[in-house]
């Protein structure tokens, strides 16, 4: 079975100048332009081929225009005035964008703003909020479509590995420094690494690749000056990682995909790309989808045990065609604290992803396994 990011991409036009007007195409049966103005573009719309299965979202045109292409069976939909989210997007978030508005004294941050909006709705909301919701968080999709850029055989040309792990985890904890040396490691290697979005090991993942290939005396430096606050819920926490980003101007690039639905955490600032969801289940089976050059795991609670068993799943069922490497960083916590590490085993005993599963306690064994268990077509 494909990744929903694979095959024939969705037939969707979102720009005039590489994707639509200058291509000359001229057949727009089956097809939404989204997000698209032709105010200013001059288009004979009776040499279009248009009909019921043509739809423009988002769009901007002449009224005149607009009236005519109805009477040929063409559907508009507009989001209302007054949202604190675009429901379509060209492109993913950056943490500058979400923390627009932000300050130590007052957060007025966009991120905020949407999060509050999306609580208000949460439980029930309307139809068309549902439906601009959805449309959202399939324009993310497209995102991380054009961002991974998927092969015709099913892998990112990215080589994604996810780090899953706790959100309560402190910067002062020896399990953040290690998840922090893991994605360094990898993103020198030329892996791209991926998260959850949020605090605690996802922060360390993300963190840990953008510090690739600075010195040791630069991590040091790193962790003590994220000592001063060492969870979301203390003070200055925002801080300390904007000082870390004005003191290295620049990193590797990775990605995180955080939700609104655990909006109370807020997203970290050291990933590149920001893929935020409102659907934490489509968010969580797409983290899965993608990372698929392996996911390790960090510890964590609930939410990891949640994501180890989804990636068993999907292993033992090959659901994308693949078998990804599993490496459970935590010998404690896997084998002692809980048999998650033995259920695994357990789960894989004939199948093929029995010989991707993986444990240790150290960083550079994670990198050596993962790059002797490239993913495996099945």
């Amino acid at each position: 079975m494909s990744s929903k990011f694979t095959g024939t991409p969705c037939p969707l036009y979102r720009t005039i100048d590489d994707e639509w007007l200058l291509t000359g195409t001229k057949d727009l049966y089956n097809t939404t332009l989204i997000d698209v103005d032709l105010t200013a573009v001059n288009v004979d719309w009776q040499t279009v081929a248009v009909d019921g299965t043509t739809m423009f979202i988002g769009c901007r045109m002449d009224l005149e225009h607009e009236i005519e292409l109805r009477r040929r069976g063409v559907s508009f939909l507009r989001a209302p005035e007054g949202l604190p989210y675009r429901p379509t997007r060209r492109h993913l978030y950056t943490w500058q964008e979400l923390m627009e508005g932000f300050s130590p004294l007052l957060d007025r941050s966009t991120d905020l703003k949407i999060y509050q909006h999306y609580e208000n709705s949460k439980s029930c909301p309307s139809v068309t909020e549902a439906l601009w919701q959805r449309l959202h968080d399939f324009s993310i999709d497209e995102g991380l479509r054009r961002l991974l850029d998927f092969s015709a055989d099913g892998l990112p040309r990215r080589r994604v590995v996810g780090i899953m792990g706790g959100h309560g985890t402190a910067r002062t904890s020896p399990d953040y420094e290690t998840t922090l040396r893991t994605a360094k490691l990898l993103t020198e290697r030329g892996y791209f690494i991926a998260s959850g979005g949020g605090p605690g090991i996802m922060e360390a993942a993300n963190l840990g690749a953008y510090l690739a290939d600075r010195t040791e005396e630069d991590l040091r430096w790193v962790l003590e000056t994220l000592a001063v606050a060492p969870t979301y819920r203390d003070a200055g926490f925002n801080e300390a990682a904007l000082k870390i980003l004005s003191h290295f101007e620049t990193g590797a690039e990775s990605l995180a995909i955080p939700t609104w639905f655990y909006g109370h955490e807020p997203s970290n600032l050291f990933a590149s790309y920001i893929a935020k969801y409102f659907s934490n289940s489509i968010r969580e089976d797409t983290l899965l989808a993608v990372s698929l050059y392996g996911i390790v795991y960090a510890p964590g609670s609930a939410g990891t045990t949640q994501e180890i068993f989804m990636d068993a799943a999907q292993n033992h069922y090959v659901t994308f065609g693949y078998v990804s490497p599993m490496v459970f960083l935590g010998t404690q916590r896997y084998t002692v604290e809980t048999q998650l590490y033995t259920t695994i085993q357990q789960l894989a005993e004939g199948r093929d992803y029995a010989d991707a599963l993986y444990l240790t306690d150290e960083p550079a064994d994670v990198l050596r396994f993962i790059e002797a268990h490239p993913p495996t077509k099945i």
